[in-house]
């Protein structure tokens, strides 16, 4: 998990992590925010969700898939996180941990 320190490669939230100095946004879903959480709930599913793309990250090799857009406005890498041909993203979306892109950001309170 990111710390206060210098970030090379940790989790930050349940959908952006720093790998090897690089700040990627796992581009397909959108996940609760846990640093500006606008109720109790999101940031309690938001720390879920950040728990579980640690784990997802940590259980093996993983590639990265650059979509039509290679940064976000925030200067994040903006990437498909996959293992095995399936989307590590839908997998936290299947799980309730977050949801799919629509291309902009949904309440969760």
């Amino acid at each position: 998990m990111c710390g206060s320190g210098t970030r090379n490669t940790c989790v930050v939230d349940g959908d952006t992590f720093w790998l090897h100095g690089e700040k990627i946004r796992v581009s397909d879903i959108d996940a609760p925010e846990i640093s500006e959480p606008k109720c109790a709930s999101e940031r309690a599913l938001g720390e879920r969700a950040k728990h579980r793309l640690a784990a997802l990250l940590n259980m093996g090799p993983f590639g990265l898939k650059r979509g039509m857009r290679d940064e976000d406005r925030f200067g994040r890498k903006l990437r498909t996180v996959y293992r095995n041909g399936e989307s590590i993203g839908s997998l936290l979306v299947t799980e309730g941990l977050a949801r799919e892109w629509s291309g902009r950001r949904e309440p969760w309170c």
